[in-house]
């Protein structure tokens, strides 16, 4: 394996237990962009509502926010890998929900409403408080700080090979076989994921006893970064960027109503921004973005909201989908530079309860722009709402330029 893949781009790649974890994250990954896809449609086709589409994304962030500064905690007093293992099985249990409701829709729907479909989305935004920060402090485990950059570069590609393979195999499962192989596909992932974070061995990990309270715990990774500008501008400038300029949540709207393509134009138009920011993370695997750091951030966050502002004025199927591949590209800088960040700047016994932190600032602002894009469309109409959301994530960056010179000047190549 190390003739084939040598070279500082693969060096990672030559860390057992790493292995390990990017199959689980690709499977995982794969089965909850999956179940967000058909998930979208179900609740789309039965409702024939934007407004709905956006509550997934808030009953989703609710309990993902409630939860994330205490697992984060708990992250960095307990195993990381059993707490990874573990809260997978919630997701096993709401893919089992949806599969069972889905299996006598009829009769589920007239019984329950589309009741069981929420709880699900509710079990998932839990697992994902949990997990967010559980995976990026595991990670930090897993690998040395020399390798902390080409580590958040295949982390990234992992994600996104499998964010352009889980839609758009959701899409075209659901479009020509039904909702039930789709679902059946969902939890075989799930379960193939709990069983690779088996395959992790990390050393012997004692649960660390420490007088401090919980909030005073979780003050101190607030404060971590807040007194750490780098940490926060990345986190802010991407948090907004995603508030603002994420027109996902409405892409059953335009694949139903705009372009007419259906489920399976709704897979590949999700699978779209995935394209682009995989062959944007094997770029990066041999030109990391090391120099002048913060200016290539900015960049390319306005080349995001650039392409949102033109996807949202987009009629046509094939330009809709090079917008996003364009936009997912753009992104795939900022996810790798954020990470990176994070793991340099943070040492090991916060890592847990920063990484809480950016799950609340980057993984909430998903489903809350999820909420955003759902009632700006029922207020201003669809393409409105996307070109605005698309104005505020470039009013976002030239405010982040002007406020926070630190990320302005960073350059990693001096923090390795």
């Amino acid at each position: 394996m190390k003739s084939w893949f040598s070279g500082e781009a693969f060096a990672v790649i030559h860390v057992k237990n790493f292995r390990f974890y990017l199959f689980y994250r690709i499977f995982m990954t794969m089965a909850s962009l999956m179940q967000s896809v058909i998930v979208g449609w179900q609740i789309y086709a039965i409702s024939h509502n934007v407004l709905w589409l956006g509550f997934i994304g808030l009953t989703e962030v609710i309990p993902q926010v409630s939860i994330s500064l205490f697992a984060g905690h708990y992250i960095d007093l307990w195993n990381r890998r059993k707490i990874v293992h573990y809260t997978t099985l919630l997701l096993i249990l709401g893919a089992v929900i949806l599969l069972i409701y889905s299996s006598n829709a009829a009769y589920f729907s007239e019984k329950f409403g589309i009741i069981p479909i929420f709880v699900t989305i509710f079990l998932t935004g839990l697992a994902r408080g949990i997990l967010g920060p559980a995976q990026v402090a595991l990670m930090g485990q897993l690998v040395p700080r020399s390798l902390y950059a080409n580590a958040a570069t295949w982390n990234s590609a992992n994600w996104q090979v499998a964010a352009v393979m889980g839609p758009a195999i959701g899409g075209l499962v659901y479009g020509f076989w039904g909702i039930i192989p789709a679902y059946s596909l969902v939890l075989g992932l799930y379960t193939l994921s709990f069983f690779m974070i088996m395959l992790i061995k990390v050393g012997r990990h004692e649960v660390i006893e420490t007088a401090e309270g919980v909030l005073t715990r979780i003050r101190s990774g607030i404060n971590f970064v807040f007194k750490t500008p780098e940490l926060l501008g990345a986190f802010t400038l991407d948090m907004f960027a995603v508030l603002f300029g994420g027109a996902v949540a409405m892409l059953p709207v335009f694949a139903s109503d705009i372009l007419n393509v259906g489920p399976q134009g709704l897979g590949l138009l999700r699978a779209c921004p995935a394209i682009g920011a995989t062959l944007m993370a094997f770029v990066l695997m041999f030109r990391p973005p090391m120099k002048d750091t913060g200016k290539i951030l900015f960049i390319c966050v306005i080349g995001f909201g650039l392409c949102m502002i033109g996807f949202g004025l987009s009629k046509s199927f094939i330009l809709s989908g090079l917008l996003l591949i364009l936009s997912g590209a753009f992104d795939n800088v900022s996810v790798v530079i954020r990470g990176t960040i994070l793991q340099l700047f943070t040492p090991d016994d916060m890592r847990g309860r920063v990484a809480s932190v950016n799950s609340i600032f980057i993984g909430s602002s998903n489903e809350l722009g999820a909420f955003e894009s759902g009632v700006t469309a029922k207020l201003m109409g669809l393409v409105p709402s996307v070109v605005f959301g698309g104005i505020m994530t470039l009013v976002v960056v030239f405010t982040t330029i002007r406020v926070n010179k630190p990320l302005r000047k960073l350059s990693l190549k001096n923090k390795m």
